[in-house]
C-alpha cells in the first residue's frame, strides 16, 4: 500500500505550513485539536474590523486561486455588483482532475479550517449563505465536514450573531454525483440549482453578475479559502512575505505516478522548482528504481506534458506559463523511462472523453473520437493516417493548436497553450491535450506503432460477378 506523505513540518527553520500544520495529530478533524491549535482566532479578529478593511487585507495578500485558474481571491470578491443581495458563497470542493486530491485532505484532515475561512469570506465580501459542493465520491470528507458543521453550528460559529456580533451565515452542505464537468464554476452552479451539471455560456453568466438562482455568487477553492484564517490572524505582510511577489504565500501539490515517495506536500509558492519536489530529500525522493525522468504533467491531467530539461523551473504561474503549460491545480504525474507514452495519453483522453456532459459537439464527438483512434495506435492497428487524423480531430477541438491541414485551411496559425477553443468549456481541449503533448514531444514513439497508410480501393461489382 502507498505511503502518502504530508509535509512535516519545517524543514531546516524555512520552510512553512499555513494550511497543513495540522495534519501531524490524529485528530486533527476535531473540534477541540483546532480551538487548541488556535483555531478560529483568525475569524474572531475578521468580525473585529470592518468588513472592508478584511476584504482589502486579502487583496493585498494577493492569494490566487488554487483551483486552477490563479485568479487572486481579493479581486474576485470585488466583481459582485453593488447593492445587489443576496450575494453567494459556493465552495468548489468537486476535486475531479486526474492526479489531484490535495483538497480531499484539507476537507478530511482539517474541516474547521475551511469552515473559518468560509466564515472569513463571507464577512469580508458581503455574502449572505454559503454552500459547499463536495464530489460523490469523497465519503469520509463529506462525513468529516458535516460533523464538524454540526459542532460549529452547536458552539456559536455558524447561524445567528457569530461569536456574539451581528454578522450571520449559515453554510449548506451539498454532494454530487461525481461528475468531472461540475468542477466548472458554472456546472457546479448548475448541479446545486438541481440540474444536470453543464456549464452556461460566459457572457452572460458570469459567476459575480449572474451565478446561483440568478444572484451574484463568488466560487472559491477550497485550499484558496483555507488560507484565508491564516492571513486574518498575521496578516498580509506576513503572508506576502513568503514565497514571491507574483505568487505569495505557501500552496499544497500532490504528486503521483513514479517517484519514490508520493504524496501531498506544502511548498513555498514561487520559489520551490520542480526538480526540489520531485528529487528533494525531503519531498519525493528522486524517481522510482532509480530510473530516468521521462516526462511529468505540471497541473492536473489537462495540463500540457514537461519534459526533464524543464525540472528547474519554479512554481511560478507566469513562468510556467511561458513555459508553455500550467500549474493548474496543483498536481504533478510523474513518468519514468519505462512509460508507454501513446498508452499514458490514452489514459488521460479516455477519461475526458467519458467525462463530457455532451452539450457541446466538438467536446462529445471529438473526445470519443480521439479515444477510438488512439486506442487503435496503442494497439497497433493504426496507421499513419490515424496520427494525421489525430490532429485533425483535435485542430475542431482547438483550433490552430498545431500546424495542420484543418487549421492550414480555416487560415489559422498556430498558438500557445492555452488554446483556442470551440467548447463552452475546458473539458473539450482536456482530451487533446495529451494527445498533442505525447505527439509533439515523442513522435517516434507513435510512428513504431503505425503502419503505412493502407489504400483502400474499391472492387467493381462486374468483378465481383465475374470471380463468382
Amino acid at each position: 500500500m502507498t505511503s502518502y506523505s504530508w509535509a512535516p513540518g519545517f524543514v531546516a527553520g524555512d520552510r512553512p505550513r499555513i494550511v497543513t500544520s495540522r495534519f501531524e495529530f490524529e485528530d486533527s478533524f476535531t473540534l477541540e485539536r483546532y480551538l487548541a491549535t488556535g483555531g478560529y482566532a483568525g475569524l474572531r479578529a475578521a468580525i473585529a474590523r470592518p468588513a472592508a478593511e478584511v476584504h482589502e487585507e486579502v487583496r493585498s495578500s494577493t492569494l490566487l486561486g488554487r483551483g486552477g485558474a490563479g485568479f487572486p481571491a481579493g479581486v474576485k470578491w470585488g466583481l459582485t455588483p453593488e447593492g445587489v443581495f443576496p450575494r453567494y458563497l459556493v465552495v468548489n470542493g468537486d476535486e475531479s482532475e486526474p492526479g489531484t486530491y490535495k483538497d480531499r485532505l484539507l476537507m478530511e484532515r482539517d474541516p474547521h479550517q475551511l469552515i473559518e475561512g468560509c466564515l472569513i469570506a463571507c464577512y469580508a465580501a458581503g455574502l449572505s449563505r454559503c454552500f459547499l459542493y463536495i464530489r460523490g465520491e469523497m465519503a469520509l470528507a463529506q462525513e468529516r465536514m458535516a460533523t464538524a458543521l454540526n459542532d460549529a453550528y452547536a458552539a456559536g460559529y455558524i447561524g445567528k450573531n457569530i461569536l456574539g456580533s451581528d454578522f450571520s451565515v449559515d453554510i449548506v452542505l451539498h454532494w454530487g454525483a461525481g461528475a468531472y464537468v461540475v468542477g466548472e464554476e458554472t456546472a457546479l452552479i448548475e448541479s446545486l440549482e438541481g440540474n444536470r451539471g453543464m456549464p452556461r455560456l460566459k457572457p452572460p453568466y458570469f459567476p459575480a453578475a449572474i451565478g446561483l438562482y440568478g444572484k451574484p455568487t463568488i466560487v472559491n477553492n477550497v485550499e484558496t479559502l483555507s488560507n484565508l484564517p491564516w492571513i486574518a490572524t498575521n496578516g498580509a505582510a506576513a503572508y506576502t512575505a513568503i514565497g514571491t511577489e507574483s505568487s505569495p504565500g505557501t500552496r499544497m501539490v500532490a504528486v503521483s505516478g513514479h517517484v519514490k515517495r508520493p504524496g501531498v506536500y506544502e511548498i513555498v509558492n514561487g520559489t520551490t522548482t520542480f526538480r526540489d519536489l520531485l528529487y528533494g530529500e525531503e519531498f519525493c525522493q528522486g524517481i522510482r528504481d532509480d530510473n530516468e525522468l521521462k516526462a511529468f504533467v505540471p497541473g492536473g491531467g489537462s495540463a500540457p506534458w514537461f519534459l526533464p530539461d524543464q525540472l528547474d523551473l519554479p512554481f511560478e504561474g507566469r513562468l510556467v506559463g511561458a513555459a508553455g503549460s500550467m500549474l493548474g491545480s496543483g498536481a504533478i504525474m510523474v513518468m519514468d523511462s519505462t512509460t508507454d507514452i501513446p498508452a499514458a495519453a490514452l489514459t488521460l483522453t479516455r477519461f475526458y472523453a467519458h467525462e463530457s456532459c455532451g452539450k457541446c459537439v466538438p467536446c462529445r464527438e471529438g473526445g470519443t473520437w480521439l479515444m477510438r483512434i488512439l486506442e487503435r495506435v496503442v494497439e497497433g492497428q493504426g496507421t499513419t493516417e490515424d496520427l494525421d487524423l489525430l490532429l485533425e480531430v483535435g485542430g475542431s477541438i482547438c483550433p490552430g493548436s498545431m500546424p495542420h491541414a484543418a487549421s492550414a485551411e480555416l487560415g489559422l496559425e498556430a498558438t500557445p497553450f492555452p488554446y483556442r477553443m470551440t467548447t463552452i468549456c475546458f473539458v473539450g481541449p482536456s482530451a487533446y491535450v495529451p494527445v498533442h503533448s505525447a505527439i509533439t514531444l515523442f513522435p517516434s514513439e507513435f510512428a513504431e506503432r503505425v503502419a503505412p497508410a493502407r489504400v483502400r480501393t474499391r472492387i467493381p461489382v462486374t468483378a465481383v460477378g465475374s470471380a463468382q
